[in-house]
């Protein structure tokens, strides 16, 4: 029998500030973006936050692989009570955890309602112990994400400095925008100094607003920079690693303004602007 406590996590909700739970699409290769998500959460973790990692495509290269999560010990299998929420989130180190949505990427499309109702509920359950949840997520065919809880979620969207993946993030934002309605999206580039990302930005920006009438916010850049290819070769983060290297700085960075934000009541649009197997 699953023995997380829904009413202790309705009083969570009521007593503090509701957590923050981000949601990040990429343009990037998965390694790409499983990397940069790992370092933001440790980047959170050491500015003491409590910060849940959630894996919610379950592919080979996502974060629940990098982090060595175990796919029989999901949130879907807390929701059909075969789990403790215990068994499903992993500890990795203090304040950073790890838990996968389910062990196919597609089971909670294919899930009885009930079921369905049940597992947006573990997961509300799971978010109400952190105070940043990140998502490594994907939308499907239908440009729907795995719960519709996420729809209200701060969706923040990975580029490069690659016309390529601009053009895809912007089709992503356009498919989001088709089926959820108009709301703003945070966009982080990986791989370009400062001037590249915020041209990269205000280019994305104006055709965003001028073609879907949608609001885009800058969330900030990481640099290309080969100490992070070193780190995940020693199975370590970058800012542990290699504290002083530039990609350390910026998660440093990223991490300092996603926890002021955590802590107010204003959302991601209200940032300022910002600029494995790990052993931590």
């Amino acid at each position: 029998m699953a023995n997380f406590d829904q009413a202790e996590g309705l009083r969570r909700m009521l007593e503090g500030p509701k957590p923050r739970v981000l949601t990040f699409l990429s343009a990037l290769h998965e390694n790409e973006k499983s990397g940069m998500l790992i370092n933001l959460g440790v980047s959170l973790a050491r500015q003491g936050q409590q910060v849940l990692m959630v894996d919610a495509r379950s592919s080979q290269n996502s974060i629940g692989a990098w982090l060595n999560a175990n796919a029989d010990q999901t949130l879907l299998d807390v929701a059909r009570q075969q789990r403790t929420m215990q068994d499903a989130i992993k500890i990795i180190s203090s304040g950073f955890s790890i838990t996968m949505l389910s062990k196919y990427a597609t089971a909670s499309t294919s899930l009885p309602a009930e079921n369905f109702r049940r597992l947006s509920r573990v997961f509300d359950v799971a978010v109400n112990r952190s105070d940043v949840v990140i998502v490594d997520s994907e939308i499907d065919l239908n440009d729907a994400f795995p719960l519709a809880s996420l729809d209200e979620s701060e969706i923040v969207m990975q580029v490069s400095a690659n016309p390529t993946t601009i053009k895809t993030a912007y089709g992503l934002i356009k498919r989001v925008n088709n089926r959820i309605g108009r709301r703003s999206y945070g966009i982080l580039v990986s791989g370009s100094t400062e001037k590249e990302a915020r041209l990269i930005y205000t280019n994305m920006a104006q055709a965003a607003s001028r073609y879907l009438a949608v609001p885009l916010h800058f969330v900030g850049y990481v640099p290309e920079d080969d100490h992070m290819k070193k780190a995940a070769y020693l199975g370590r983060s970058v800012i542990d690693a290699f504290p002083l290297a530039g990609a350390s700085l910026a998660f440093s960075r990223l991490a300092e303004h996603f926890s002021l934000a955590a802590r107010s009541t204003f959302g991601l649009q209200k940032i300022p602007n910002l600029g494995v197997r790990l052993e931590i």
